[in-house]
């Protein structure tokens, strides 16, 4: 792997890193606060009827488990995995919205969240050892080792119209901060280079969009998505190490979204 190629995917890994930390649902900034105001003309199509927040109990039996995804390890996140939602900063209050969904922050009127970690299981040719490797065939594997694709999602409930509210702050600031951002959690910043968006269908509506991390001239794509169904909202952030070295291209993860919106159905 080229020197350029392995910064990327060290980059990668420790964005990733902090990019699947889950975060507490409590507390509000005044950031929040604009953005529930400005997401009434946000963008989001759908009408604004309230909606049954679902219990905790139901939003679990709603979330994904093992076995719902194909070729996927799905776990509980932890402990380990939290960090205070308001410890999410940003150097652009507009983008606040982004930067929560990348860090599984809930919104306003949120009532109930789970979150999960959906990883690729290894390709057949990545658990071959070395010893059973045909000529040329080494190479490939090494690839297929880093050719995996971790989401995060965060599912949250709420109540009345803040889900579509929580859904049309987010597409109002991807559009808004498409040119990047900073943002910082745990002292660490994470420079967003650019937004842009790409195709997903599922839910009453949905939205998906590249964010591409830089550093020190590197850069390293992601993959953030965001799926409502009447008033849950979903947000699904992923990262592939092959992608960020420049070896393979990764797509959204479609198949872990519909696995998710076949749930909340």
């Amino acid at each position: 792997m080229r020197a350029t190629a392995v910064r990327r995917t060290a980059l990668a890994a420790s964005a990733a890193a902090l990019a699947l930390l889950a975060t507490a649902c409590g507390g509000t900034s005044d950031a929040d606060k604009k953005d529930d105001k400005d997401a009434a003309g946000g963008g989001s199509s759908a009408p604004k009827t309230p909606a049954k927040a679902l219990t905790a109990a139901e939003l679990e039996k709603a979330t994904l488990a093992q076995g719902d995804v194909k070729g996927r390890k799905v776990t509980k996140a932890g402990p380990a995995d939290e960090v205070p939602a308001d410890g999410v900063t940003v150097d652009k209050e507009a983008c606040l919205p982004v930067a929560h969904a990348m860090y599984g922050v809930a919104q306003k009127g949120s009532v109930a969240t789970t979150k999960r970690k959906v990883i690729d299981e290894p390709k057949a040719g990545a658990k071959k050892s070395l010893e059973d490797l045909a000529d040329g065939e080494a190479e490939d594997a090494f690839k297929d080792a880093f050719d995996l694709t971790s989401t995060f999602v965060a599912l949250n409930s709420y109540e009345g119209t803040a889900g579509p509210d929580a859904f049309a702050a987010l597409k109002k600031a991807a559009a808004e901060c498409a040119g990047g951002f900073t943002a910082t959690v745990a002292g660490t910043p994470t420079k967003v280079a650019s937004i842009t968006e790409e195709k997903v269908t599922g839910g009453d509506e949905a939205a998906a969009w590249t964010v591409t991390s830089e550093d020190d001239g590197d850069k390293a794509p992601f993959k953030l998505v965001a799926l409502r169904k009447e008033g849950a909202v979903a947000t699904f952030f992923s990262f592939n190490l092959a992608a960020a070295g420049g070896d393979v291209k990764f797509e959204v993860p479609a198949e872990v979204v519909a696995a998710q919106d076949k749930k909340l159905a």
